[in-house]
């Protein structure tokens, strides 16, 4: 028989130490489905991941509310995402959507409606990729009429590369993963002024999420290479951080992460109770446009 708090995907049974408040959201999850049409390599698919599989997760950390974010794998075609967010409860979950510059507005008036609050630009690794650079900034313009947010996913060199055209973008930033600076010496890392300067500005957001993505110690260290920057940005701007899982761990293949350890971690990335509420309700509350 199957343990009641076994996921697909995730590592361990347990369920969290640190328990989710009411209302607690995992702002970073991703939905795979073969019923949807496929983008690029047919490798990148994975199995037992839809919205059902997610629920098993939901159920063992403890979090109500869901943040869809598209995968590179089902390209520009948004309907896996929104599919998902009718599964997962349209009150309760929202969509990061994947466009090009040809996008018509009836279009991003659909999603909206469906519960698209994003656009996503995953360009760390530019194979596959649905988008570019250039797509960035009129993308950005169009979606800020809508009340939406880039979300990026970048290296912390091309986060300095293109810090300029960060600068000038009109709308909300959400920058993907402790923003992915490298690991033990983050803040040495010329990247880190940048976020900082951003954070500054009132309008960037980031996610405490993939520990796993830059962490040279691992889940055997406890990722605890990782506290040190998670903390130093919460520091800066605790309004405006949010905590994803980032299920199913798509770059994870030959050793899946412990769900209930990445939750756990949060303890230590926010180890006050009322910042951690802060984090896990009412930012993502306000930045997704929750009831």
């Amino acid at each position: 028989m199957r343990d009641e708090h076994a996921v697909p995907h995730s590592s361990g049974t347990r369920k969290p130490a640190v328990a989710a408040p009411e209302g607690a959201c995992d702002a970073h999850i991703h939905v795979y489905d073969r019923r949807f049409p496929l983008h690029g390599s047919p490798d990148a698919m994975l199995d037992n991941a839809t919205a059902d599989d997610y629920r098993l997760l939901q159920q063992r950390i403890g979090t109500q509310r869901t943040v869809v974010v598209q995968p590179r794998v089902h390209g520009t075609d948004n309907s896996v995402t929104l599919a998902a967010i009718q599964a997962l409860g349209a009150e309760r979950t929202r969509g990061v959507a994947v466009v090009r510059p040809e996008v018509s507005d009836a279009e991003l008036e659909r999603l909206h409606a469906g519960g698209i609050r994003g656009i996503r630009f995953t360009l760390y690794t530019p194979a596959n990729a649905a988008t570019d650079f250039a797509m960035v900034e009129p993308l950005a313009h169009r979606v800020h009429a809508f009340g939406w947010h880039v979300q990026l996913h970048w290296s912390a060199a091309q986060i300095v590369e293109h810090s300029a055209l960060l600068a000038r973008l009109p709308c909300t930033i959400v920058l993907d993963h402790l923003a992915r600076m490298p690991l033990p010496d983050a803040q040495a890392h010329p990247a880190f002024d940048v976020v900082s300067r951003l954070l500054d500005s009132g309008s960037t957001w980031i996610k405490l999420s993939g520990a796993y993505l830059d962490s040279q110690v691992g889940a055997q260290g406890g990722y605890a290479d990782t506290t040190g920057i998670a903390q130093a940005w919460v520091r800066q701007a605790p309004e405006r951080m949010v905590w994803g899982s980032d299920w199913p761990h798509p770059t994870e293949r030959e050793a899946r992460p412990d769900d209930a350890q990445l939750f756990d971690l949060l303890g230590q990335w926010v180890p006050d109770e009322a910042e951690r509420h802060r984090v896990l309700v009412d930012n993502p509350a306000r930045l997704y446009d929750f009831s």
